[in-house]
């Protein structure tokens, strides 16, 4: 028997791939199958270095007719997906044989490792319990375009993951093993002959559902699992456990609240979104809760149970009887609500909070504990409790968010309706004198009949919505490019007019480089007002966008800007004696802020995570995080265990003469990104023809427009599309760009040996090399020189190879910092994952060289189909998109 522990990968990739093409000769003929063999054996020859195989590569796939481009793409596209499939699942795998190991060490980052060396750090046990108990960890749910997989896809690819773990078992019989490859087949039969492509584009509700999808068909089961495994690594460590109402983590939604550049998300796409969260939330309970009801049939019971119940002699199922009627009345409101043009009125007898539904089951647990069936009542009745805990009512509460200069308008209209003047054109102080005073007063209880614009209408009417939905769907408000004091007083005011009576926090979200610089300053002018100080019961959210700061400075500029400006609003809280919990606005790729959680954690500034922490999770990292219950589990665990960790044991500040270095190479790195993507006028020409950007506003991916309002500019494209682009043709110029003038002239200035120690000890500067090492290593620059070479005009082509050389620079650069001899040479995992992906995404590339260069000459339906089968195959092989 092997002992390489990834023998069982290689297996499971073989045999999806065999299964592939037995799906493929069964179902397309013996031609496509020969075809993709003699594609791929080419494609393995040009990573090989075997001459002349790439140009063979090349040109046969440039000849392809579209008739045969499709199939080929979609024989590799799927293959990837499977390749992905496998991967995670042997995650799983290699965690499960770590765990059945009674001689192994705590798995890295686990909860039983971390929990023992804060122990042996000195962090006493009492301190240890009161962190855990006490940590306030929200991940938040986006819909942002970057998920391209169909749910439908998704499902399907959940019950391969079920049926690769069903192969595992070590007692299979024969027959048994051959129904379970059966079944693979039949799974993958099944995904062939499904579109991956959406014939229409998804509206916000349907990415509500999808959305909803993780919790029921994964976080349901993970977050109880999760909770145990925290339970029993606290008792472990401090002698007592967990208790049942305490979790470390919970759930937040944009999707069907975030209506920043999108139109389609309206006042009553929210309300029914709200309404689809409770709807599945009661489901989910009410299967528990008939579980319960089969389980817990013993008789005995406290007198406290049995004043309930009387003399019943299944007290806890009679009980649990009025609690399941209780949740079926709330799933029935709730569908109905969802069938009418508004709420229904709230009905006395459904479950609106999680309380009264928790205090139910605590009498259970309680009279269990005291009647000698606490091993039962630690069972699924714990479990259930633990869920109320995490998730309440819904699941997750929906934020609101909206751009800031959309609700000075809605103000402007409603002070000019009162003749108050034109609040447009007041300067900041009187808009902030204002509306303080105003506040203050109370005298806004209602929007007074105007006429107003559209988008004005829109803005009220959300607020009129906030007013009537139960305040336990909501979250809090999030402003979007918010610069300015008012703009947060501006988001209490509407509430106030609209009659809002538990106002939702409002977060104000600094993303631009000038805005992140100015974030301090706002916010120390914010808190200088007693009257929201008071108001917001001194604890405050702040929100930090890397996408548009990426964009706006570069990736390795705007890491500097983040971290300089989460100090200073760490200061501004301070100085005024405000809790603060910063909000990570993190997209999936390292150009968007994505990363490894623990590394990004760590690498914060230290005392900005506090114990509390709230992070986007988006698009495809949704699968990859979630998607099953026992990565969902190890990523909670991983978040809860990296936020203890820079809590409790913060890394020390970095030295002096290190933030000097790094303000300069910020500096120079924003300049030379800014002067290739901002000041070269060729730039905006040569990203259009290089990249599919313009085919990619085509995908029916996500609800949100691609493009913001304005002329058709770098700034007013989205951050999203603009790394996907990048992403797509391999370059990934957003995630790189500008480091390679930074290191090269630090190193120049004779600074080498000084970045190399920053890169040991600093545990920030540290992470931006990392990340910007795996990007290198994922970049495939004679890729990317295909496309200029048949989509760009001749004296464009210039730009696209000075971009290729600066990458090589940045990668002789990065290295020379890292001291390593090679990429992500620390990283064998990754670098056999990216090595195993290649020759399947390179010809999935070339294809789509070639289909957009015909779409561009002659749009044909074919073409295009085809050209969207190989975008989604590129963002499987790259593992993110945006």
């Amino acid at each position: 028997m092997s002992h390489d522990p990834h023998e069982p990968l290689r297996d499971d990739i073989r045999l999806l791939g065999e299964l592939l093409g037995e799906t493929l000769r069964t179902l397309e003929g013996d031609e496509l199958f020969r075809t993709v063999e003699r594609v791929r054996a080419l494609s393995k020859g040009a990573r090989a270095g075997v001459d002349g195989d790439f140009e063979m590569l090349s040109a046969e796939l440039s000849t392809m007719p579209v008739e045969a481009a499709l199939p080929v793409a979609r024989a590799f596209s799927h293959f990837l997906h499977l390749a992905n499939i496998a991967e995670q699942h042997h995650r799983i795998r290699r965690r499960r044989v770590h765990l059945r190991d009674p001689a192994a060490p705590p798995q890295r980052g686990s909860c039983d490792e971390t929990f023992a060396s804060l122990l042996v750090a000195g962090v006493p046990a009492d301190r240890l319990h009161e962190a855990v108990c006490g940590m306030e960890i929200e991940l938040v749910l986006t819909a942002h375009p970057t998920e391209i997989a169909r749910r439908t896809l998704v499902q399907k690819y959940n019950r391969i993951a079920m049926a690769l773990a069903a192969r595992d078992r070590a007692d299979l019989t024969t027959p048994e093993r051959e129904e379970v490859e059966a079944r693979l087949l039949r799974e993958i039969m099944s995904a062939w002959g499904t579109g991956e492509v959406r014939k229409t584009q998804p509206t916000p509700l349907d990415e509500v559902r999808s959305g909803l999808i993780i919790f029921e068909e994964s976080l349901w089961e993970a977050v109880p699992r999760y909770l145990r495994a925290v339970d029993g690594a606290l008792f472990g460590a401090t002698g007592r456990g967990l208790p049942l109402d305490g979790t470390p983590v919970r759930f937040g939604s944009w999707i069907g609240g975030d209506r920043d550049g999108n139109p389609s998300v309206t006042p009553d796409v929210t309300r029914r979104g709200c309404l689809l969260h409770r709807w599945l939330g009661a489901d989910l309970y009410l299967r528990e809760v008939d579980a319960l009801r089969e389980e817990l049939s013993v008789g005995a019971a406290t007198a406290e149970l049995r004043a309930v119940t009387g003399d019943s002699p299944e007290p806890y199922r009679d009980l649990l009887r009025g609690v399941r009627d209780r949740l079926r009345r709330t799933r029935e409101w709730a569908r109905a609500s969802l069938a009418a043009e508004a709420d229904l009125p709230i009905p006395d007898d459904i479950y609106l909070s999680a309380e009264d539904f928790a205090a139910a089951l605590r009498l259970c647990a309680e009279s269990l504990g005291c009647t000698g069936y606490a091993r039962l009542a630690a069972g699924r009745l714990a479990d259930v409790l633990r869920r109320l805990a995490t998730f309440g009512m819904t699941l997750a509460r929906l934020d609101i968010r909206q751009e800031a200069s959309r609700h000075t308008d809605a103000v402007a209209t409603v002070v000019a309706a009162a003749g108050l003047g034109d609040y447009a054109e007041w300067d900041e102080m009187a808009r902030t004198k204002f509306l303080e005073e105003e506040l203050r007063a109370g005298r806004w209880d209602a929007f007074r009949a105007v006429d107003m614009s559209a988008e004005v209408r829109d803005v009220i009417e959300t607020f009129r919505m906030i007013a009537t939905i139960p305040r336990s769907s909501l979250g809090a408000y999030v402003i979007t490019m918010a610069s300015e004091p008012s703009d947060v007083l501006a988001v209490l005011f509407l509430q106030r007019c609209a009659g809002v009576s538990d106002p939702l926090p409002v977060v104000p979200l600094f993303e631009t480089s000038k805005d992140l610089k100015n974030a301090g300053p706002v916010l120390d002018s914010l808190f200088g007002h007693s009257w929201y100080r008071d108001h917001i019961g001194r604890r405050q959210q702040v929100m930090i966008g890397y996408s548009d700061s990426a964009k706006d400075a570069g990736r390795f500029a705007a890491a500097w800007d983040l971290y300089t400006a989460q100090e200073a609003v760490l200061a501004a809280a301070q100085r005024h004696e405000i809790e603060l919990t910063l909000f990570h606005g993190r997209g999936g790729s390292v150009g968007r802020g994505g990363g490894p959680t623990h590394l990004a954690i760590m690498s914060q500034p230290p005392g900005s995570i506090d114990g509390r922490l709230r992070v986007t999770e988006q698009g495809e990292m949704l699968q990859a995080l979630f998607g099953l219950p026992e990565i969902a589990a190890r990523t909670m665990d991983v978040y809860t265990t990296a936020t203890l960790e820079a809590w409790l044991v913060p890394p020390p500040p970095p030295r002096p003469e290190w933030r000097v270095i790094q303000g300069r190479l910020r500096d120079v790195a924003s300049a030379g990104y800014r002067a290739a993507v901002y000041d070269d006028p060729r730039f905006l020409e040569y990203f259009t023809r290089a990249t599919p950007a313009a085919e990619l506003s085509e995908m029916n991916i996500g609800s949100r427009p691609a493009q913001r309002k304005g002329a058709r500019s770098v700034t007013s494209l989205r951050a999203i599309p603009w790394q996907f682009a990048w992403t797509q043709t391999r370059l990934l110029l957003g995630a790189w760009l500008g480091i390679e003038d930074a290191l090269e002239a630090a190193i120049a200035h004779g600074e080498g040996e000084r970045l190399r120690q920053m890169y040991r000890e600093w545990p920030h500067f540290r992470s931006v090399i990392d990340l910007t090492e795996m990007v290198l290593a994922k970049a495939a620059p004679r890729i990317a020189a295909e496309y200029d070479r048949r989509l760009v005009p001749g004296e464009l082509q210039v730009v696209g190879a000075a971009l290729r050389s600066r990458l090589e620079r940045a990668t002789v650069a990065v290295l020379a910092v890292s001291g390593h001899t090679e990429l992500i040479e620390s990283s064998a995992v990754l670098r056999r994952s990216i090595d195993v992906r290649n020759p399947y995404v390179d010809p999935i590339n070339l294809l789509q060289v070639e289909l957009l260069r015909r779409v561009r000459e002659s749009p044909d339906d074919r073409v295009r189909a085809a050209l969207h089968v190989t975008i989604n195959g590129v963002a499987a092989g790259m593992r993110n998109t945006g």
